[in-house]
C-alpha cells in the first residue's frame, strides 16, 4: 500500500458514510456483528441514544483511497466511563488525584454494547494498522489523554499489540451448542470449526439433549427453575423480525426500562432507538414475551446474526445470538432465568443457532451452562507517567484475570469423562 496516497478523514457522524460502504468493509472482516452495522450505529445516533447530550460524542476515523473507503472505525469522545463494561474509573481518579484531564478520553466501541467483535474494519492488515495509527495521532494532535478499544476481535488485538497498545482481558460467559470443553478459553470469538472432546462438534437435539450433558446437580436445578416458572402459570411465545408488532415492542421497553429505573438509572437506549432497529434491522432480533393468564408480564430481547444469502429457513452453524435486554412488571421465582437463558437456549438448538453470548459479568451464567472466555481490550494513553503506570497494572491484573478463569474451568457444569 502506498501510505502517500491514502488520505485520513475524520467525520462527525456515521451518516456521513455511505451505508453499503460501511456494511461492504463490516462484512470482510474475521468478526463482524449486527452492533456494528451501519443502521445500528446510526440508530444509536438519531434516536439521541448516544450522542454529545448523553456523553457520546460521535467521530469516525475513516481512511481512503481515492473514493474507495479502506478502513473505518467508531470513535466516540466520552467525558464518562458510563456503558462501557470495561471499567476505568480508577485510571480517571488517578488522573485528577495529580491534577491531569483524563477526559475527554477516545472509545472505539459500540456504545452500551460488550458484545465482543471486529472493531477496526480494514480491507487488510496494513489498512487496519494506518487505522490505529491515524486514530492515535489524531488523538494526541487533538490533546486527548487516550484511546480505548473495547471488546476487539483476535485481528484488532493483534494490530493494537503491533502498535504498541496495551492490552487488557475481562471474562464473559458465551454458550455453544455441542457438548464443550473448557480447555481453549483464550479468547470470546472460538474458531467455530473448534471441535470438542476429540472431534465431536454435533450440536444438540433438543433441550433435554442439552441437559443430558449436564451434570446432574445442574440439570436437576435447572428443571426445578424452569418447573417453578412453569407452575405459576406463565408461559411464553416469540417473534421475530418484521413480526414483531409494535405493541410488542412497546412493551418489551416498558419492561427495559422499568429494569433500569428500578436501578435508579435511566435507560441507555430510547424507545426510538428500538422503532428505528424494527424499521431498518428487523432481521436481527428476537423478542420473547412471557404470558400469565393471558396477560404479557416479562420480555427478553435477543439479536442474532443474520443468514448468510440464500440460507433463509436453514440452519447454519455460524449463526449467532446475543443475549441483550429483559425486563418485567411482575416479580415470578426463577423468571429471569427462564427468560434470559433457558427459553433463548432452547430457541438456538431448536434454529441450529452455533454459540449464544450472555454478555458481560455473571458467575451465576456458568450453572446454565455458559462457559467463561476471555475478552479483550486495548488501550493507548497519551502521558508517558501515567501509560507505564497503566502497564504495569494490566499485568497484574492479567496474571488476576488468568487465575480466575483456571478456577472457573474447574467448575464445568458438565459431565466429566
Amino acid at each position: 500500500m502506498a501510505e502517500s496516497a491514502i488520505i485520513a478523514r475524520v467525520l462527525a457522524s456515521v451518516l456521513e458514510v455511505d451505508t453499503a460502504a460501511w456494511n461492504t468493509l463490516l462484512d470482510q472482516q474475521s468478526h463482524p456483528t449486527p452492533f456494528m452495522r451501519h443502521e445500528y450505529l446510526a440508530a444509536l445516533e438519531t434516536s439521541d441514544s448516544a450522542t454529545p447530550r448523553t456523553g457520546w460524542a460521535p467521530r469516525f476515523m475513516t481512511l481512503w483511497d481515492g473514493d474507495t473507503l479502506i478502513a473505518a472505525c467508531p470513535l466516540y469522545l466520552k467525558n464518562h466511563s458510563y456503558g462501557e463494561y470495561v471499567f476505568d474509573w480508577a485510571w480517571a481518579s488517578a488522573y485528577e488525584q495529580h491534577g491531569v484531564p483524563y477526559y475527554p478520553k477516545a472509545v472505539i466501541a459500540v456504545p452500551f454494547t460488550p458484545v465482543p467483535g471486529s472493531r477496526l474494519l480494514a480491507r487488510d492488515d496494513a489498512a487496519r494498522a494506518l487505522l490505529v495509527q491515524a486514530v492515535c495521532q489524531w488523538c494526541e494532535d487533538e490533546n486527548v489523554s487516550s484511546v480505548h478499544i473495547l471488546f476487539a476481535s483476535d485481528d484488532d488485538v493483534l494490530t493494537s499489540a503491533q502498535q504498541d497498545l496495551m492490552l487488557r482481558h475481562t471474562v464473559q460467559f458465551h454458550w455453544k451448542n455441542v457438548a464443550p470443553t473448557l480447555v481453549d478459553s483464550s479468547s470470546a470469538l472460538p474458531s467455530e470449526a473448534s471441535s470438542p472432546f476429540g472431534g465431536s462438534n454435533q450440536p444438540f437435539k433438543d433441550f433435554d439433549h442439552f441437559l443430558a450433558s449436564l451434570a446432574q446437580d445442574k440439570r436437576k436445578k435447572i428443571r426445578q427453575e424452569r418447573r417453578r416458572v412453569a407452575d405459576a402459570g406463565v408461559t411464553f411465545r416469540w417473534s421475530r423480525g418484521a413480526d414483531i408488532s409494535a405493541a410488542d415492542w412497546d412493551f418489551f421497553y416498558r419492561c427495559y426500562e422499568r429494569t433500569y429505573l428500578e436501578h435508579g438509572n435511566p435507560p441507555y437506549l430510547t424507545r426510538d432507538f428500538f422503532a428505528r432497529m424494527a424499521a431498518h434491522m428487523p432481521e436481527a432480533w428476537l423478542l420473547f414475551v412471557a404470558e400469565r393468564e393471558g396477560l404479557p408480564i416479562a420480555s427478553s430481547l435477543i439479536a442474532i446474526s443474520a443468514l448468510p444469502s440464500g440460507a433463509s429457513g436453514q440452519k447454519d452453524q455460524k449463526w449467532v445470538a446475543y443475549g441483550r435486554y429483559w425486563g418485567a412488571l411482575e416479580r415470578v421465582d426463577c423468571l429471569h432465568f427462564e427468560a434470559c437463558y433457558y427459553q433463548p437456549l432452547q430457541w438456538c438448538i431448536d434454529h441450529g443457532v452455533q454459540r449464544f453470548e450472555g454478555g458481560a459479568q455473571g458467575e451465576h451464567k456458568m450453572a446454565r451452562a455458559l462457559l467463561p472466555v476471555q475478552a479483550t481490550s486495548a488501550h493507548w494513553l497519551a502521558h508517558p507517567a501515567f501509560a507505564e503506570a497503566v502497564e504495569r497494572f494490566l499485568q497484574r491484573e492479567s496474571a488476576g484475570v488468568e487465575d480466575y478463569l483456571g478456577e472457573l474451568q474447574a467448575r464445568s457444569p458438565f459431565k466429566t469423562a
